[in-house]
């Protein structure tokens, strides 16, 4: 039997709730953790029609890609879609979970869905964090150090990109002087003592600073290890926003838009005037992604695909770059078999279902 604590636990080993954004509202938002899961229902949006259908189907769990609160509620009386959509989760025993900016935020989230859509190759982080690393430093002495490397690579530390186990080390010699009420793994108290040691580098995601440190701890035979612990300013590669990849094969403006509409099976696009040059290189981001124009042009991106351009927004483009506006729902719906996909490699146990539901507030007269 699952609990949804578990099948939350697997979602955020892929898409760390550290890494949403401060205004968000990404994790659990209804539900009890420890309830046994009959079914899973993925869906974009966690409304009351996602709702009925989550019941009517069998599902205790609904996991949308967008939460269905943002703000605190402060009541509870059913006076708009959230509550009454709360309400009745909460009285049929339907739990809603959001992944929301976090899986934005990881590599093979949201926009490299968007960019597999689309075809694109080479497909990388558009714009990746700074501020989210740390290095641990730990002085370890000889004998330890296959425990503790397999303790701190198990708690998530020695991983950059597409490699794992990754650390320096180098040796030196450790001196310590045992004092009275220390009960040391080596020496003596009041005796000077020298050890060879390693000196022993890893980096680790930040959030994760505590864990490792408690394995690196428990797996060093010291009664204190010496160890450092240094925030870092590098760009996490696989931790930021938006996606950045290659067309196979280049195309004229026309070709694109045309390409675009087939592919995400679009009613509309919204776009700046096509240019002259061949598109070769392809910027996108699920959702509102505006924010990531300099980060597109940056990347020599020909285009830039994303939803919510205002109108003033679209001057930015200033004849160096194509913007393509999609629609908020359009650039996102297949965030929906993002999820399920990812739930697939773990749970066999119970049904992971497909919304039917189109929850696009937006429609077009076409």
């Amino acid at each position: 039997m699952t609990t949804i604590r578990q099948l939350t636990s697997y979602l955020e080993a892929f898409a760390p709730l550290a890494y949403q954004e401060s205004y968000d509202n990404a994790g659990l938002i209804v539900g009890d953790p420890n309830a046994t899961i009959t079914g899973v229902l993925v869906s974009l949006d966690a409304t009351e029609a996602v709702v009925d259908e989550a019941i009517a189907r069998g599902c205790n769990l609904i996991v949308a890609h967008h939460p269905i609160v943002f703000k605190g509620l402060k009541k509870l009386n059913g006076k708009n879609y959230v509550e009454r959509t709360v309400i009745k989760a909460i009285k049929h025993d339907v739990a809603i979970y959001a992944s929301h900016t976090n899986l934005d935020n990881v590599t093979g989230g949201v926009s490299f869905k968007f960019a597999e859509t689309l075809g694109l190759q080479n497909v990388r982080i558009l714009a990746p964090k700074s501020q989210v690393l740390s290095k641990l430093v730990a002085f370890v002495p000889d004998a330890d150090l296959p425990a503790v490397l397999t303790a701190i690579y198990e708690a998530g530390a020695g991983r950059i990109d597409t490699y794992d186990h990754c650390s320096f080390r180098v040796g030196g010699t450790g001196t310590f002087r045992p004092l009275t009420g220390a009960t040391p793994a080596v020496g003596s108290v009041g005796q000077d003592e020298t050890v060879q040691e390693q000196r022993l580098e890893v980096l680790l995601p930040a959030y994760l600073e505590r864990a490792v440190v408690a394995a690196m701890q428990r797996a060093h035979s010291y009664e204190v290890p010496a160890y450092d612990l240094y925030p870092l300013n590098n760009a996490n590669q696989t931790v930021g926003s938006g996606a950045v990849g290659d067309l196979p094969q280049p195309m004229s403006g026309r070709e694109w838009l045309n390409y675009l509409k087939t592919s995400m099976t679009l009613n509309i696009i919204r776009h700046t005037a096509l240019p002259e040059r061949p598109i070769r290189r392809v910027a996108v981001c699920g959702g509102a992604g505006s924010f990531l124009l300099p980060d597109a042009i940056g990347a020599g991106a020909d285009v830039f695909v994303t939803a919510d351009y205002k109108y003033h927004e679209f001057f930015d483009a200033d004849g160096r770059i194509l913007i393509c506006d999609v629609g908020h729902y359009e650039s996102e719906v297949r965030t929906k078999e993002l999820i399920s996909q990812h739930l697939a490699k773990k749970f066999i146990t119970f049904a992971v279902i497909l919304s039917d539901i189109d929850t696009n507030p937006v429609q077009y007269f076409t």
